[in-house]
């Protein structure tokens, strides 16, 4: 069977030969081949970034789990736990990441306050704790999703590690929102 020929008009899908013989030279730059073009150098600013909103989120989940105290106070300081330690394991995801496009993780500690969305907190309060550790995951989520729409089809396999991460933060949220009902 024949396939009928594509009109003028028509838009066929078809792979840029020059990028593939580009790929073939620059073997150094490892999985960093020309079609990351100029985003590269945006996209590891913005995972340093969430690098750095991930590690004061782990600093912040760890002080709430060792001072809170009261009542009720066990099941939630280990649930504060369990959260610095996804934290951690996303901090470790950006940062392979990071360098894997060619980058360097950023994990200087005079800049993770500034370069964080989410704020540390130094509540001694068990609900202070609470809300202030759902705000930062709200505010963690809405980082992500303006990420995962800023890099759209610009670097697919970024793109889905934010949307990992995404997930995990909002099931934090949702975590949270419950202890503080």
């Amino acid at each position: 069977m024949r396939h009928p020929s594509p009109s003028p008009n028509t838009h066929r899908l078809v792979l840029n030969d020059e990028a593939l013989a580009q790929a073939r030279e620059g073997l150094h730059d490892g999985a960093v081949t020309p079609s990351y073009g100029p985003w590269r150098d945006d996209i590891v600013r913005l995972l340093n970034d969430a690098l750095a909103t991930e590690l004061v989120c782990v600093l912040r989940y760890k002080r709430h789990h060792f001072m809170a105290s009261g009542l009720n106070a066990a099941p939630i300081a280990a649930e504060f736990m369990v959260h610095a330690n996804e934290e951690a394991a996303h901090a470790d995801r950006l940062a392979e990441r990071i360098v894997q496009l060619g980058g360097e993780p950023d994990y200087a500690p005079d800049g993770l306050t500034s370069r964080s969305h989410a704020l540390y907190d130094d509540s001694n309060d068990l609900k202070a704790m609470i809300r202030a550790n759902l705000v930062a995951e709200r505010v963690a989520v809405e980082a992500y999703r303006q990420m995962i729409t800023l890099i759209g089809d610009k670097d697919p396999t970024t793109r889905q590690l934010l949307e990992a991460i995404l997930r995990d933060e909002e099931e934090h949220a949702d975590e949270l929102a419950d202890l503080l009902a």
